[in-house]
């Protein structure tokens, strides 16, 4: 990648949470490593006012549309969590890089994709991300396991396999759908649901 003309997007955000923050500091040091590496900047790409947990962030769509057009060669920022928005949005989003045959630089965590090191960092990471996903399915399922055991009811209520004549009965006397509720303890749904289920239907003229 050193030996040819290598043209590098560089991106800066600040969030509104550090509106003292100035995005020209973060520039100004990518602007600094470009040159040193011999990289021509033909993009500088600015989010300002913009939170990291945002994926709607103007700067970001226009760099992901750069590289997706391969317009740019690597994209260079100062941290991680400039650009990123979750480990999970990091990983995916360096695959894309790579199938694009785009490079990436984070200044700050040393992480630098044009290095044989820097494409085993992300594969690590990869690999913790994929880690983490298996462990909180684990997790999901034993708490779904563990609650089923107490005899608690997971997901959606099944239909009663019984008829609670009980709510027919009181509408029958003329009760209101929320007085039966009130008195019986059944959802509203329910009580609807059993009503309209044991309507009798009308009688042919």
């Amino acid at each position: 990648m050193e030996n040819r003309q290598v043209r590098a997007a560089i991106y800066a955000r600040c969030s509104t949470a550090h509106s003292d923050q100035k995005p020209e500091v973060q520039i100004e040091e990518l602007r600094r490593y470009c040159h040193a590496r011999g990289w021509t900047i033909t993009k500088e790409i600015i989010d300002h006012g913009y939170s990291g947990s945002s994926s709607n962030r103007p700067g970001l769509k226009e760099l992901l549309t750069l590289t997706h057009n391969r317009h740019v060669d690597v994209v260079v920022v100062v941290k991680l969590d400039r650009l990123f928005r979750s480990l999970k949005h990091l990983v995916v989003t360096l695959q894309e890089f790579t199938d694009l045959g785009v490079e990436f630089v984070s200044l700050k965590d040393q992480l630098d994709m044009t290095t044989a090191s820097g494409r085993l960092l992300v594969h690590i990471i990869g690999a913790f991300a994929e880690f983490e996903k298996s462990l909180i399915s684990e997790r999901t399922k034993m708490g779904i396991e563990h609650a089923r055991n107490k005899g608690k009811q997971i997901g959606r209520p099944k239909a009663p396999t019984f008829v609670p004549f009980k709510i027919i009965d009181l509408r029958e006397q003329g009760l209101s759908y929320r007085e039966i509720c009130r008195r019986t303890g059944y959802s509203m749904g329910m009580v609807t649901r059993t009503i309209k289920a044991h309507r009798k239907p009308p009688e042919n003229s």
